[in-house]
């Protein structure tokens, strides 16, 4: 039985979680028939590996096994990492689980670069089939491709939760449309339904040999956006996502069976589900043209959206630089704004637009990030079923993450394609990721902390004997035990000292969500902790924490370090360091209050 509440969280999920795999059916078809002819054989075979991918990559892989594992609700690359270390004993395990989940994130910021453009370019090339524009230039149809990608973009700042409510209905269209035209397809051609049978599959693969291997490389755009089932479990939870899936699953499949029934009865279309609705109802096409090219912007919005949270996740679990968030809802906090990564991703997708010019080309870059990161998340899975004794899961999770392998194998081929796109645009993530937590790590061995013993017996000296400032004055600590230097020469060098000095620290906790907040102890007179614990999802106004709790400060010092180095790589990590805001700026504290206290290191 349906409730209210279920139909709204499963119209939500259509529009925000399934907009990448739903728009699939755009360009799937056309660009593997490229590869191999539109014979009767070869039609039902290639729409078994679809069908068969979509069971295996989406509902086994993420529906039933990723999705059975989540921290409060939370899924994604990073929260598998979080779940599986501590499962692990070898700190060399943790390092290699530590560089997967890394890979896994750099991967899925590449597949964000790709979507957006593929997805746009592919509907807007529908215009060719509406009579009169058949011959309109491909620099035209990448103008508007453009225009569209620079629109969404721009809008971004402004939030998407005031527009977001029209998503689900319009998906919902979406998703009717590419069923009943799929069905009434199927109806002149029924035999395309043997295609479900698996053995169609294996028997295209054997017939066909390293073309076969080919194809399932651009059978992988079937599921592409499939990830986001379990990395956008947070948002909506486990269920409505699950419920929905169930519907869209069988859309689709109608929608790829019914375009291949099309081409075997029309083996010389090339732009299969815009011809078929043309030949079906030619009335209905400029809607349906429209319809699809809204529904790839909600695609690619989910997109920009996901990369927003995976950078935040990032930030938090210090991984990401820290780079200026705004927020752009007072309701959801999940609404996220990162100005840096939008305008960065948008040049990438002009750029993507512009080199591969056709969807067709941009579908052979497309597949490699998709795969690396299910084989990522496969492999992050099997280990976490194999270290909780789930025997059973383990062995179906290790059969998948062979299937994810392979098809990652057949990507390969795509490299030479254009698929080197996404190889460096995850390289260049996962090198900026290795060189910040590097650079991070050096630096705090550099820093020479204070011992909290030897800190307080100073800091005794100092109150008792030195002139106080009125008022509260906010340090920013993250360990209590191991005081930052710029403290002590706050204190001990400048002999600034006020009547209430309270330590903030910050903790991220292994949970996704939940906040706590407090004093933790008077550690002496106008000396005092307050601790904040926040799950490294979360998204917190420390100012307003501080209010709550009845704290006013006149002043808030942070260190600032300036590093001096002649080597290349610690010279990129101070660019980094330079470019990003500091600590204090993310939390958006008060600027007026704010006094940076800089100490200069050598790498």
């Amino acid at each position: 039985m349906f409730y209210k509440s279920d139909l709204r969280g499963i119209v939500n999920s259509m529009g925000l979680v399934f907009g990448d795999i739903g728009t699939s059916p755009i360009y799937t078809l056309a660009v593997i028939f490229l590869l191999t002819r539109p014979t009767e054989e070869h039609v039902v075979g290639v729409l078994s590996l679809i069908i068969w991918t979509l069971i295996i990559l989406v509902s086994m892989e993420y529906a039933w096994l990723a999705m059975s594992l989540g921290k409060k609700g939370e899924g994604g690359t990073i929260v598998l990492k979080e779940i599986l270390v501590p499962l692990l004993k070898s700190s060399r395990h943790v390092s290699l689980i530590t560089i997967l989940a890394y890979i896994g994130t750099s991967f899925l910021i590449g597949d964000g670069v790709i979507t957006p453009a593929i997805s746009i370019l592919s509907a807007v090339e529908g215009i060719r089939i509406i009579s009169g524009f058949e011959n309109i230039g491909q620099s035209a149809l990448m103008l508007i491709a453009s225009l569209i990608a620079i629109g969404l973009f721009s809008v971004q700042k402004k939030g998407s939760d005031k527009i977001a409510w029209a998503f689900g209905p319009i998906m919902v269209v979406w998703f009717l449309a590419l069923a009943i035209s799929g069905i009434a397809s199927i109806f002149y051609t029924p035999s395309v339904l043997k295609a479900i049978n698996p053995y169609y599959a294996i028997d295209f693969l054997s017939k066909n040999g390293l073309i076969g291997f080919f194809v399932l490389s651009e059978v992988t755009l079937c599921c592409t956006g499939g990830e986001a089932l379990y990395a956008d479990m947070g948002h909506l939870g486990r269920e409505p996502i699950l419920k929905a899936w169930r519907l869209i699953f069988f859309a689709l499949v109608f929608n790829y069976l019914g375009q291949g029934a099309f081409l075997i009865r029309n083996p010389a279309a090339k732009n299969i589900l815009f011809e078929m609705i043309n030949h079906q109802a030619h009335i209905i096409f400029i809607p349906f043209l429209i319809l699809s090219i809204i529904a790839t912007i909600i695609a690619s919005q989910a997109m920009i959206s996901g990369v927003f949270s995976i950078v935040y996740q990032g930030i938090t679990t210090r991984i990401i630089p820290m780079l200026k968030i705004d927020y752009t809802s007072g309701e959801l906090k999940s609404q996220i704004y990162i100005s840096t990564v939008n305008w960065a991703l948008l040049i990438s997708v002009l750029y993507m637009i512009f080199i591969f010019k056709e969807s067709s080309s941009l579908a052979a870059a497309y597949g490699l990030a998709v795969t690396g990161t299910m084989t990522i998340t496969g492999m992050l899975m099997t280990s976490i079923f194999y270290h909780k004794k789930d025997i059973s899961k383990t062995i179906i999770s290790l059969f998948i993450t062979f299937i994810d392998l392979v098809f990652l194998l057949s990507n390969t081929y795509k490299i030479p394609h254009g698929g080197y796109w996404s190889v460096i645009i995850a390289a260049v993530v996962f090198a900026l990721i290795v060189i910040y937590t590097s650079g991070q790590k050096r630096l705090y061995e550099l820093m020479k902390p204070t011992k909290f013993d030897s800190f307080l017996e100073k800091y005794n000296k100092v109150y008792a004997t030195e002139n106080k400032i009125s008022g509260n004055a906010l340090f920013f600590s993250r360990d209590i035990n191991r005081i930052p230097q710029y403290i002590s020469h706050i204190m001990f060098k400048n002999n600034i000292i006020y009547e209430n000095n309270i330590f903030i620290s910050i903790i991220k906790s292994e949970s996704p969500f939940g906040v706590e907040s407090s004093f933790t102890k008077e550690l002496a007179k106008g000396l005092r902790i307050f601790e904040i614990k926040m799950g490294y999802m979360e998204i917190v106004d420390v100012e307003q924490l501080l209010k709550d709790k009845g704290i006013h400060e006149k002043t808030i010092f942070y260190g600032i370090e300036d590093i001096y180095t002649d080597n290349l790589i610690w010279k990129i990590f101070s660019v980094i360091k330079k470019l990003s805001p500091s600590f204090v700026q993310f939390y958006r504290l008060p600027p007026e209050e704010l006094h940076g206290v800089m100490t200069r290191f050598e790498m």
